[in-house]
């Protein structure tokens, strides 16, 4: 379903296409979080921002599709990393600047978003924390599709390096800020449930 904004400004894209083996092989963005699959949480977070809402999803489509405009798969069938989900959500993506969030990270915030989209421009935009970048909370420009595509052609598989080289802009956040916990083991899941 479209976002009521008709003039969105991003395509959104939710990263939801990893093995899940930190998790036994299940599909993160499905498992239940305080009662609901991880991947609601993002969808409502972010579904007011933009009518092109991906989600990246290697399985599960029937599950994944009541929350997103877009369904986009890797092109390889051997899980080659959370590159390859950014490479199919920026070959989809159909607004200028594409943010880009991993399913398993519902404590993401309204103010988290804004401070990515307040740097919008011809850059991307990467969480920061100390000297660590954080490639899976970013904000791409969609012109970086060819890129993108030359260096994945060269053998990058490496989100960290492939930003490396682009000379991002920091959004700096506290290194333990709650809102990147990213809920990807069965015990983060289950002791997560009571954080506000």
């Amino acid at each position: 379903m479209p976002a009521s904004n008709a003039s969105s400004c991003c395509s959104v894209l939710l990263l939801s296409g990893g093995r899940g083996q930190r998790m036994g092989g299940r599909d993160k963005g499905l498992l239940n979080w305080r009662g609901r699959p991880l991947i609601a949480w993002l969808h409502d977070l972010t579904r007011p921002l933009s009518d092109d809402l991906i989600i990246s999803c290697n399985r599960n489509q029937e599950h994944y599709a009541p929350y997103a405009d877009q369904l986009v798969a890797d092109q390889e069938q051997d899980f080659q990393g959370p590159l390859a989900g950014i490479r199919a959500g920026m070959a989809a993506a159909r607004h200028e600047q594409m943010l880009v969030l991993p399913c398993d990270a519902p404590l993401v915030d309204h103010a988290l978003i804004e401070s990515l989209l307040a740097q919008a421009g011809s850059q991307p935009v990467v969480i920061r924390q100390n000297d660590y970048w954080q490639p899976l909370f970013c904000l791409l420009p969609t012109r970086l599709r060819d890129d993108l595509e030359q260096a994945w052609q060269s053998g990058e598989r490496s989100p960290q390096r492939w930003f490396g080289r682009l000379t991002p802009i920091a959004v700096d956040c506290p290194v333990q800020d709650s809102r990147l916990a990213n809920l990807n083991t069965p015990d983060m899941l289950a002791s997560s449930a009571n954080i506000d």
